[in-house]
């Protein structure tokens, strides 16, 4: 099988990213988040956003700006189904797959649809929103998503399409090199639980549907039917405005047509059974009744997220899976030149490092751990708590080595 890295390939959530360099005032619409190598040139910088995590995860969209494909602002939702409603149907599908007619896709799309939730969230840090998809594995309201769906979010709910109700949401864990998480619905009983399948018996030409919130505005879930094309596929994620980048493996390779906001959905098989969890797709989408080209998408295996989402609802955690509130430093950083730390480029105001850190200091360590990248300075800090009180050590802008104490503060989700 192909391993080689795709090109041009964006998350599926429905996020902007935000670049943390642009001076007051300097909110503009950013290039899209993608998959593929950093642009060169020139060099890549990797970017530490201001409540503890690597630019990877931080999509957001600046107030009253339309999101990158041309939907609605985010914040502009449609009004979910009342309780009273029945299940909203999927949006037609129009086409057959390698045999499978268009009904039988439709039937399998809806099977899932009750055991579904559209994710929005706040982004407070950056004044920006973002919103996806989630599949329901409890009763009681454990959802499973993307990391990315929930990454940065200050404020999370979701609603059941199951019930039509809206619900807080609260982050049970996460698993930033999976990207998967799980969220728990706040009150939430009696719900409707997805019909989970075997991604082991998944197999080049089968014919899928991805199901989500396409558009990130609500309303009836959409279907984008395709096929398989591929196995344990591997792609570099990126961002092209900060050129971070990270490796997912081990995903199913889809010929269907996956669009911002479906991040975190079901990706079904022809009988109505969960066997991926859609989480990337490439450049080309087709919204607002343009057809822009595309139609390769990528998902994680049901097997495989469902295995991080029983260790994160056990509460296990691990080198990956983070359990409970993220801790927050308070900078944005880029890479140093030749693995020489981490830069800060802005510090927050009132944040844990604003007392001892500026503008061009380079983070050298913190809580004992080297850190010679943004990307190790995430990773560290993935490992801590809020209240934690850690050493961290830095070069000053005049070449002297500081040292002192921060209590670290809670961040934004993941």
């Amino acid at each position: 099988m192909n391993h080689e890295p795709h090109h041009g390939i964006h998350r599926a959530d429905d996020h902007r990213p935000y670049d943390p360099g642009m001076p007051p005032g300097g909110w503009q619409q950013a290039p899209p988040y993608t998959y593929g190598p950093p642009p060169q040139p020139p060099a890549p910088t990797r970017r530490y956003n201001p409540f503890g995590m690597l630019a990877l995860a931080a999509f957001t969209v600046a107030v009253a700006v339309l999101t990158a494909f041309g939907a609605t602002a985010l914040h502009e939702q449609s009004a979910a189904p009342t309780q009273s409603q029945a299940v909203a149907p999927v949006q037609r599908v129009d086409n057959t797959v390698d045999g499978t007619t268009s009904a039988a896709l439709q039937r399998a799309a809806q099977a899932v649809v009750p055991g579904m939730v559209y994710i929005n969230t706040e982004l407070g840090y950056e004044n920006g929103a973002g919103a996806g998809t989630g599949i329901v594995l409890s009763s009681t309201g454990e959802v499973l998503t993307n990391n990315h769906v929930i990454s940065g979010a200050t404020s999370i709910t979701a609603t059941d399409l199951g019930n039509g109700r809206t619900y807080p949401a609260t982050v049970v864990g996460y698993d930033r090199k999976s990207d998967v998480a799980v969220v728990k619905l706040t009150g939430a009983t009696g719900l409707t639980t997805a019909p989970l399948g075997d991604s082991n018996a998944v197999k080049v030409g089968d014919a899928i549907v991805g199901v989500g919130n396409a558009g990130g505005g609500g309303g009836n879930p959409t279907a984008a039917p395709g096929r398989v094309t591929n196995l344990d596929q591997s792609i570099t994620a990126s961002d092209e405005s900060s050129g971070s980048a990270e490796q997912l493996t081990g995903l199913i390779q889809i010929a269907a047509n996956i669009q911002p906001g479906d991040s975190g959905g079901p990706m079904v098989n022809s009988s109505g059974k969960v066997v991926g969890m859609n989480t990337a797709a490439s450049q080309g989408y087709r919204l607002g009744g343009q057809n822009t080209g595309g139609g390769e998408g990528f998902a994680i295996p049901i097997a495989r997220a469902r295995a991080v989402a029983g260790q994160i609802t056990s509460g296990s955690r691990s080198a990956t899976v983070h359990i409970g509130d993220s801790a927050m430093l308070g900078v944005t950083a880029s890479d140093g030149p030749g693995g020489a730390g981490a830069v800060v480029q802005q510090v927050l105001d009132n944040g844990a490092a604003a007392q001892v850190l500026s503008a061009g200091d380079t983070i050298t360590s913190l809580n004992g751990t080297p850190i010679g990248s943004v990307t190790a300075l995430t990773e560290t800090i993935d490992t801590l708590y809020p209240g934690n009180s850690v050493p961290i050590t830095w070069v000053d802008q005049n070449g002297q080595q500081q040292s002192a104490t921060v209590t670290l503060a809670k961040g934004a989700a993941a």
